[in-house]
């Protein structure tokens, strides 16, 4: 496969990963986080267990030999992440909600710096400290006296608590080694399966006219199912190190989409994830290996 195609396979993946936080803006002020979390997982897996199938031809007595893990991993990412994500941006914007969230990639590099003895080097802490500057610049709208008067928005902290679950979610993932594509099928099901009370105890809700399911169908059929595809062939092909430099496009994608759609870009914005950007790609940056190993990594920071 020629790289300029792996390429687009990343770009596109980013792609669509932005536009959930766009379209998941819409379906939430039409149904609650908990019925769309529970309809996007519930109509993807139907699609992921054969796309597994297809892509990665593993035995599943081998996936569910992991269980444990998977049950770990879906409660944290696939459900409490996702939660967070759309309970936030029923509070704040997708444009705000997706800055803070680039820094997932810079957390989890600290992180695993703090639990698991990884290294900081000179231009990773640079980078750490950019990218968290670069939140505060967007959490404070550009005004550290905002803050003092009326505090932080309520959409924006709990974006801050979807990126420690989803950094909890990655450490963890480090110990999984089920092909990505099958792991998220079967953390799917497992996604099904906790939520499943919380639906029968409070009820599920539709969308209340065509574009919330519109809306939907985006989030089920693209970021949950295409981006998750895409993603892991091209980071087959080429490396995860090397695939990980594309999740920058996801804040700017988001950006775009959300402009386009009439969306106001504040300075704030600008300078906050100008910062962000440049202190993950320092966080990111190292050194390629002599041998980069073929098999693509779940992506570590996925919406």
């Amino acid at each position: 496969m020629k790289h300029a195609k792996v390429y687009l396979f990343l770009v596109l993946a980013n792609l669509f990963w932005a536009g959930n936080f766009v379209f998941g803006a819409l379906v939430v002020t039409q149904i609650s986080p908990v019925s769309l979390t529970f309809s996007r997982w519930l109509c993807a897996s139907f699609l992921l267990v054969p796309l597994a199938w297809l892509i990665e031809r593993v035995s599943w007595r081998r996936a569910l030999a992991e269980w444990r893990l998977h049950a770990v991993q879906s409660a944290l990412g696939l459900v409490g992440f996702t939660l967070f994500i759309y309970w936030a941006l029923g509070f704040t914007t997708p444009i705000s909600a997706a800055v803070i969230s680039a820094t997932n990639p810079a957390v989890i590099a600290l992180a695993a710096a703090l639990f698991l003895g990884d290294r900081l080097s000179g231009s990773r802490i640079l980078g750490l400290v950019l990218s968290f500057a670069g939140v505060l610049v967007v959490l404070s709208g550009g005004s550290l006296a905002r803050i003092l008067e009326s505090g932080f928005n309520p959409g924006d902290l709990l974006v801050v608590a979807a990126i420690l679950v989803w950094t909890a979610y990655s450490l963890i993932g480090r110990r999984v080694t089920t092909p990505p594509v099958t792991a998220t099928a079967v953390q799917a099901v497992f996604a099904i399966v906790l939520m499943l009370p919380f639906v029968l105890a409070f009820g599920l809700q539709l969308p209340t006219d065509a574009a919330g399911f519109t809306g939907l169908a985006y989030i089920i059929l693209f970021p949950s199912v295409a981006s998750y595809a895409l993603w892991n062939i091209g980071a087959g092909r080429i490396g995860p190190a090397r695939a990980g430099i594309f999740l920058n496009l996801l804040p700017v994608f988001t950006v775009l989409i959300s402009v386009l759609l009439g969306a106001e870009l504040s300075p704030a914005h600008i300078i906050g994830g100008a910062l962000v950007l440049a202190g993950v790609y320092l966080t990111s940056r190292r050194r390629p290996p002599p041998t980069e190993s073929p098999t693509p990594a779940v992506a570590q920071a996925t919406p």
